[in-house]
């Protein structure tokens, strides 16, 4: 119920709705005279190795055939003193065909996807040899696994938040409701004021400490209003004024009904309050068990749920029965039901919230010209805390500044692994500088083997003692036999003849 305050009444606010009398039939008073401004409201509801000595296709000579293998691209490593590689020219041209092919966005584009594929490889952990050789590196590493903590903390409250955010989110706050009238007495005729006696009741409201910056009208809190005047003053048709929301309505700060007369009325105010979720009203003998007076669908039947697990009132053996006790049985007439007919036997049971009810006495005394009363009543809404959380999901510029970060991290890490090596490369080279420079030579010779397709070891066969070994005069005679019968061949198609 509404608890009464005497408060001194507000100063009147022009965005009032006018509200029109009628009945359920539709009837309507005459129209009095309205404000100018005020609105009226209608009342309605591979490569092969090969053996040395075995007669090649190509030993130390160009390519003429086609290739087989990979090619390669980019810039050769050469051993310091050397020429060119023994590339053929059927290769360079290949590379040089293939480069002048490629447009500047493709070689943009492919070198952006190695960046990135390098940035998805790369790890923020310091390697173990840099950690060892920069012990204040630890630090970087403690913080490291912090973050690490601290991501998965967020991502835990994330989810938690997204689980929130899908229930009602609300607070109960006080509405001030501001009921006032005004009486203006009838005019002798000649006048320009009004010749007949008449009186303005305005029904205003607002949230008392609202931190919201966009205020919320009066009209959005409630789904209906209904006036009911003296019965016997404007009769069993027309003493009823109502408002009820529709999907085309717009908010309003306030109501206002004007009507003539010049005694005093009674009046009563059925306030419907408009509940996001709707909420339902229990049957009392169902309400006196599961200790629900007036909530929502959905709690209803946790409630429900509750007083069937507290009571073990599910079959042992079909789980999808209620075994009903004798509260049940007088509730839902039946000794046993299933479970999915519930939300059917529980429709019966729920009724429209009870409405505010109001009782005020419009008074038409000269003196009073203005009198005013204050009913506080509880509201539910929003919780501002719903609006941050979901600022909070749905903000990028932490998400896009933490990628930048990230960013910065991994091409510093990789910038310390290339420092890192170059610094073990120099190292090596002022510590012994001679075994350095064979081991690299050696390196750079298996590089170029490799990428020229070069059978063989070039290192051996440029020494004396590699044509000494036993095998030789074997792989000279197979490779003079094969260049005479190549001879032989070429001759018999030159001259049509087959030589025996």
């Amino acid at each position: 119920m509404a608890s009464r305050i005497n408060y001194p009444g507000p100063p009147m606010n022009p965005n009032l709705n006018q509200m029109n009398a009628g009945h359920a039939g539709g009837m309507r008073m005459p129209a009095m005279p309205q404000t100018p401004g005020y609105r009226a409201m209608n009342a309605s509801p591979q490569y092969n190795q090969q053996r040395p000595g075995m007669p090649p296709t190509r030993v130390g000579g160009p390519m003429t055939g086609p290739l087989t293998g990979p090619s390669y691209g980019g810039n050769m490593f050469l051993r310091p003193g050397m020429g060119p590689s023994a590339m053929d020219a059927s290769r360079k041209r290949f590379l040089q065909q293939h480069q002048q092919q490629q447009s500047p966005q493709q070689a943009l584009q492919g070198g952006v996807r190695r960046g990135t594929k390098r940035r998805k490889m790369a790890d923020k952990v310091l390697p173990q040899r840099i950690r060892d050789l920069v012990p204040e590196s630890q630090a970087y590493m403690d913080l490291l696994a912090f973050e690490r903590k601290l991501d998965q903390t967020i991502a835990r409250k994330r989810m938690e938040i997204q689980e929130a955010i899908k229930k009602p989110i609300t607070q109960k706050r006080k509405l001030r409701i501001y009921i006032s009238n005004t009486f203006t007495p009838g005019k002798p005729e000649g006048d320009d004021a009004e010749k007949v006696s008449s009186w303005e009741l305005r029904v205003e409201g607002k949230l008392l400490e609202d931190p919201g910056k966009q205020k919320r009208k009066f009209s959005s809190f409630f789904k209906s209003l209904v006036i009911e005047l003296d019965k016997e003053l404007y009769g069993p048709d027309n003493h009823l004024v109502e408002w009820h929301r529709m999907p085309t309505t717009q908010e309003t700060d306030g109501f206002q009904v004007k009507r003539p007369g010049d005694v005093t009325v009674k009046c009563t105010l059925l306030l419907m309050l408009d509940h996001q979720p709707p909420q339902y009203k229990l049957d009392p003998r169902l309400a006196r068990l599961l200790g629900v007076h007036t909530q929502t669908r959905a709690s209803i039947m946790q409630a429900l749920w509750l007083y069937i697990k507290n009571n073990k009132l599910q079959d042992g053996h079909e789980k999808e029965f209620i075994n009903c006790n004798r509260y049940f049985r007088q509730v839902f007439n039946c000794p046993r039901m299933r479970f999915s007919e519930i939300p059917m036997k529980l429709a019966g049971l729920l009724q429209h919230p009870d409405p505010i009810i109001i009782n005020h006495m419009i008074s038409v005394d000269p003196t009073d010209q203005k009198k005013t009363a204050c009913y506080d009543i509880d509201v539910e809404v929003d919780d501002p805390l719903k609006g941050q959380m979901n600022s909070f999901l749905s903000s990028a510029t932490n998400q896009q500044e933490i990628s930048a970060l990230e960013m910065k991290i991994h091409e510093t890490i990789e910038s310390i692994n290339q420092l890192k090596t170059q610094r073990d490369f120099m190292l090596s080279f002022s510590n012994k500088p001679q075994d350095f420079i064979q081991d690299w030579l050696k390196s750079q010779s298996r590089d170029l083997k490799l990428m020229t397709d070069v059978v063989g070891n070039p290192e051996e066969e440029r020494r004396s003692d590699f044509y000494q070994a036993p095998w030789v005069p074997e792989a000279v005679g197979r490779y003079i036999y094969s260049k005479v019968q190549q001879r032989r061949m070429e001759l018999e198609q030159v001259l049509g003849i087959r030589l025996t």
